[in-house]
C-alpha cells in the first residue's frame, strides 16, 4: 500500500483502535508523538492524558471502522476520517464516533499527531 491510499492510513488507525482494545501503552506510543493533540468529549488531551485513559486496562471491547475518506493536506501530511462503530468493555452496545485524524511523515514514519472523535447524534 502506498501512502495516498486511504487503506494504508486506515489499517494505521486500525492499529491503535486495537492498543485500546488490549489496554497497550507502548503500542500507543509507536504510533502517538510525543506532541500528540487528541479532542474528545472529555476535553483536549496531549499524549500523556490520552494515555491514561488505558490505567485501568482496555477502554475498547471491539470496533468497526467504515466510511474512510483522505485527505492530503501536505507532502508529508493527511486528514483521516472515518466512522467508527466502538464498543466499551462491560456495554451491550456499541456508540458511533465520527473520528478525524492528522497523520503526519516525521523522518521517515507516520505519526498520528491529532484526533478529534465527534460522537454521532443520538
Amino acid at each position: 500500500m502506498e501512502p495516498d491510499d486511504e487503506q494504508f492510513f486506515l489499517a494505521l488507525e486500525e492499529q491503535v483502535w486495537q492498543a485500546q482494545v488490549t489496554g497497550d501503552v507502548a503500542a500507543e506510543r509507536e504510533l502517538l508523538p510525543p506532541d500528540f493533540l487528541g479532542v474528545d468529549t472529555d476535553g483536549v488531551n496531549d499524549l500523556e492524558r490520552h494515555l491514561a485513559q488505558l490505567a485501568d486496562g482496555p477502554i475498547t471491547a471491539d470496533f468497526a471502522l467504515s466510511e474512510a475518506r483522505l485527505l492530503r493536506v501536505g507532502q508529508d501530511a493527511v486528514l483521516l476520517s472515518y466512522r467508527a462503530d466502538a464498543r466499551a468493555p462491560r456495554e451491550q452496545a456499541a456508540e458511533t464516533f465520527f473520528i478525524t485524524s492528522l497523520w503526519q511523515r516525521r523522518e521517515d514514519r507516520w505519526w498520528n499527531t491529532f484526533s478529534q472523535d465527534t460522537p454521532a447524534a443520538r
